[in-house]
Order: structure tokens, then sequence, then C-alpha cells
């Protein structure tokens, strides 16, 4: 019997998400809506469903699903939220993203990519994603505050343009680290004004966050 690709994505996020802990009810639904196939290119299509990052040029990658699912789970969304994520890639975290959050506003600094995402973006049906070329480390500023910030590159340090831009009580979920073997994802949560509490969650392994004043 011939799987549709619908089948094979609820299968994967049964073998490889609900059974590797990941229990949120919205991330799950997310992760069932959007097809990866829309987002790697033609010749990975094959794989799309395999729980591992693929090439999409310029080299990149679109991250594996389950440390998408990971870090979208750890933001605790509830709904309707006003989401940045940086470093669009091929633009399949802020689709998965924006299928909980009311808005989502990406960034990725690769012009070729980002095309691309707007492209793929469209493709996949979501309406509530605005994606930008520009500087990732810089955020969007006229859009702040937002309700969650999602980084998918390492920075050495955490921008700290990203966090003036996080709300009161929202949390951002970024990997810290300039080198590959020692990236750490931290979730970070604005308390107040000046106080922000850190969390390392997992070890991780992301391409870097590369910053104008790099």
């Amino acid at each position: 019997m011939v799987r549709t690709a619908e089948t094979r994505r609820d299968t994967f996020v049964a073998q490889h998400l609900e059974a590797r802990g990941i229990r949120a009810p919205l991330v799950l639904a997310a992760m069932r809506a959007v097809p990866r196939e829309i987002f790697v290119p033609d010749a990975l299509k094959r794989d799309a469903y395999e729980d591992r990052p693929l090439p999409i040029g310029a080299g990149q990658t679109i991250s594996q699903p389950y440390i998408v699912a990971y870090m979208i789970a750890a933001l605790c969304l509830r709904g309707g939220e006003k989401a940045l994520e940086i470093g669009a890639g091929s633009g399949y975290a802020a689709a998965v993203l924006g299928q909980i959050a009311g808005t989502v506003f990406t960034i990725e600094r690769i012009s070729e990519l980002a095309v691309r995402a707007v492209s793929n973006i469209a493709a996949a049906g979501c309406d509530t994603i605005h994606v930008r070329h520009a500087d990732g480390s810089a955020g969007w500023a006229e859009e702040a505050p937002f309700d969650a910030i999602l980084v998918s590159a390492s920075a050495a340090e955490v921008p700290k343009a990203l966090l003036r831009q996080l709300a009161i009580g929202a949390c951002m979920v970024v990997p810290v680290g300039r080198e590959s073997c020692s990236q750490k994802l931290l979730r970070i949560t604005r308390i107040d004004e000046d106080t922000f509490a850190r969390e390392h969650l997992i070890d991780v392994r992301f391409v870097p966050l590369i910053a104008e004043e790099d």
C-alpha cells in the first residue's frame, strides 16, 4: 500500500516525537499539520520524515524535527501569541510555530534562503507569517515586544537586542555556544524590566548566528 505524506507524518509524530516525550498537544498537532516535504529540496523529499537535519543550500540545514518540536514545546505557548523566530532557513520551524502562535515574524540573513522561505511558507498555506531578510541578532524592533522568541542558530552570547524585545513573562529558547560540540539550549524567561531567569534544557548543535558586529 502506498503511504501518503500525511500518513508518514502521523507515523513520524507517534514514533519520534510522542514516544520520545513530546507531550504538548498544540505542538504535536502543529507537527502533524505542516508538510515538511515542502521545505526540503526536491532531491531530498523522500527523506522528509527521517528524524535528522537535511541540507537546504547555502551551507545551511533544516533542523531535525524532534529538535523543532522540543524547542517550540519549551516556549510553553497557549495559542495566539506574537512570536519572533531568528534563522528562518527554509521556513519550516516558522510554519510549525505559526500553527500555534497568532502571528510569526521570522528573520533570515541569507537572501536566497529568505526568498525560498517566503515561497515555501506560501506553498504550505501559512498566511500569518512575515519573513524579513536581515541580521537576526538585531531582532524586529518595530514589532516588539514578543510573547515568544525562538532562535534557530547558536550565538556565543544571547544578543541583547533580543532580550530587550522579549515581553515580561515571556520565554526565549536559544542555543548558546560558539563551538558546535559545546552548545547549550537555554530557556530564558523575562521576569521584569531588568531580570531574566535562565534554564539549561539540553545540549544541541546548531549553525552559528552571524551578527553584524561579527
